[in-house]
C-alpha cells in the first residue's frame, strides 16, 4: 500500500508539472515586440527638418526675382516714332571714297542747289539693321538725303528723326518714297525744311530692309 501510494503522488506531481511548462497557451504578440519596422510620426511644416512654404531649402540657391518689363511709351495721337533695330557696322567714312561720287551725282538730280553736310555716314549692313547720323539743323535752312546700297542690298530706308532726350519717343519728321538699293528723302521740290527759329538736332536714320552689304547716307543743305 506504501508502494502504491508513492507512485500514484509521483504521477500527480509530474502531470502538474507538465501542465506548468507546457500546457499553457502562448502569449500573443503585440506590434511593439523589438525588431518591427514602424512609419515615423508626421511632422508639421515648420519643425525641424521640413521645408517651409515659401522659404528657401537650406543647400540650394534661393529663387532670384524677374525683373520687371520697361512699360512701352505711351502712343501719342498723329505722332509716328522711329522702329528700332539692331546697328549696324559704322565704317570709316574714308571707306566711302568710292561711293562718294555716285551720292553727289544723284544729288544734282535729286536736291539740286544742295551742298554735302560733313561727310557721308557709311556701314556694313544686314537685313534690319540701321546706321544712325547726328545733325543739326538750321533756321531757314532746307535739308535733303541720299543713300546708296552695295553690292547685294535691294532695299535701303531713310528717315529722318526728331533727337529727344527721351528714349522711345522719336518722332519721324519725314521719310523716303522710293524703292530698291538707292533712298532720297526730301527729293526736290519737297526738301525738309527746318521751321523753327533755333538750331535743333535732328537724326538720319539709315536702314536695310533687304539685302546685305554696305550702304552709305549723305545729308545735303541749301
Amino acid at each position: 500500500m506504501a508502494v502504491r501510494a508513492q507512485v500514484t503522488i509521483l504521477g500527480v506531481l509530474g502531470a502538474a508539472l507538465a501542465f506548468a511548462c507546457g500546457g499553457s497557451e502562448p502569449e500573443p504578440q503585440t506590434q511593439f515586440q523589438a525588431g518591427t519596422q514602424y512609419p515615423p510620426p508626421q511632422q508639421q511644416p515648420g519643425q525641424p527638418g521640413q521645408p517651409v512654404p515659401g522659404q528657401p531649402v537650406p543647400g540650394q540657391p534661393a529663387p532670384q526675382p524677374v525683373p520687371a518689363q520697361p512699360a512701352p511709351p505711351p502712343a501719342i495721337p498723329g505722332v509716328v516714332n522711329a522702329p528700332t533695330g539692331s546697328p549696324a557696322q559704322a565704317l570709316d567714312p574714308s571707306m566711302g571714297i568710292a561711293i562718294q561720287p555716285i551720292l553727289n551725282q544723284l544729288a544734282t538730280t535729286e536736291a539740286p542747289g544742295a551742298k554735302p553736310l560733313g561727310l557721308a555716314a557709311i556701314g556694313m549692313f544686314q537685313t534690319g539693321q540701321q546706321l544712325e547720323t547726328l545733325i543739326t539743323m538750321q533756321p531757314g535752312k532746307c535739308y535733303s538725303a541720299i543713300a546708296v546700297g552695295l553690292p547685294a542690298i535691294s532695299e535701303v530706308n531713310i528717315q529722318l528723326v526728331a533727337a529727344t532726350p527721351v528714349p522711345g519717343m522719336n518722332p519721324v519728321l519725314s521719310q523716303d518714297q522710293t524703292t530698291g538699293p538707292q533712298a532720297v528723302l526730301g527729293k526736290a521740290p519737297n526738301c525738309y525744311k527746318w521751321v523753327l527759329p533755333l538750331p535743333g538736332s535732328a537724326k538720319i536714320i539709315t536702314s536695310v530692309a533687304a539685302g546685305a552689304g554696305m550702304a552709305a547716307v549723305q545729308v545735303y543743305e541749301k
